[in-house]
């Protein structure tokens, strides 16, 4: 049987139609890092922990989901140098191929991004996070406006540090009541920055009122409660993305 031109147009026109719209509803996540580059007062340099971007990154290509990587400043973001020492595969995996490092070496502005094109955001840590990412006023919004359209809000180590004044609708913090964890204390004291860093990132999240919880020293937790996904340290790095893709793929 032959068709006419107008049904072959038309029969083109539907299929671009529901691939414009499959294309939409595709499951997208944003990971957020740092553009802080320097350690408070001390003349040593910090920025994101790499495989906190690499390990989320390379669990949420496996189950088919895309990622795109901002950061406040947008472009080249600085990465803590001591993170690239890490004999570490999935790292040399992403280093090896340009279609992912180079959205580390021209991240996305934060403020340019619109929540409406993600179903999940994931604040990547390294200690740069704790001077850029509590006060800033497009974090707190984008999360928000996320997570109030039924996303998911994640963090790992550090990057909880965006967590803390992310308020929601009705005037409360979005982490209150909520369980969750964070790079601990102890952590911070053995590494010896704990009169570097501004604050204790474990003791004001529990100001925030969150319950917080974590493991031994370098040990991997992950807290899933409801869409909010937290890890204590670059350990759990890999089982925070996971997790992420897990509620994802589990809708």
């Amino acid at each position: 049987m032959k068709l006419s031109t107008g049904v072959i147009q038309l029969g083109l026109a539907v299929a671009l139609t529901l691939s414009s719209t499959l294309t939409m509803a595709a499951d997208k996540v944003l990971i957020v890092v740092t553009s802080h580059s320097q350690m408070g007062t001390t003349s040593e340099k910090t920025g994101y922990w790499l495989g906190e971007v690499t390990h989320p990154y390379k669990e949420l290509q496996d189950a088919g989901i895309a990622v795109d990587i901002a950061s406040i400043a947008g472009g080249k973001a600085p990465v803590d140098e001591r993170s690239l020492a890490e004999a570490d595969t999935v790292n040399q995996w992403f280093m090896a191929d340009s279609k992912h490092n180079m959205k580390l070496q021209q991240t996305l502005k934060l403020a340019d991004l619109k929540a409406s094109d993600y179903k999940a955001v994931l604040f990547a840590g390294g200690h740069g996070t704790m001077w850029d990412f509590p006060q800033n006023k497009v974090i707190q919004q984008f999360a928000a406006n996320l997570y109030q359209s039924g996303g998911i809000v994640a963090a790992v180590c550090h990057g909880p540090a965006a967590l803390l004044n992310i308020k929601l609708a009705d005037g409360s913090y979005l982490i209150t009541g909520k369980q969750l964890t964070g790079f601990s204390n102890t952590e911070e004291a053995e590494v010896k920055l704990t009169k570097v860093v501004p604050f204790s990132l474990q003791d004001q999240l529990t100001q925030r009122g969150a319950s917080y919880s974590a493991a031994a020293n370098w040990q991997s937790k992950v807290v899933v409660d409801q869409r909010l996904v937290t890890g204590q340290n670059p350990q759990s790095a890999a089982a925070v993305g996971e997790a992420v893709a897990k509620l994802l793929t589990s809708k």
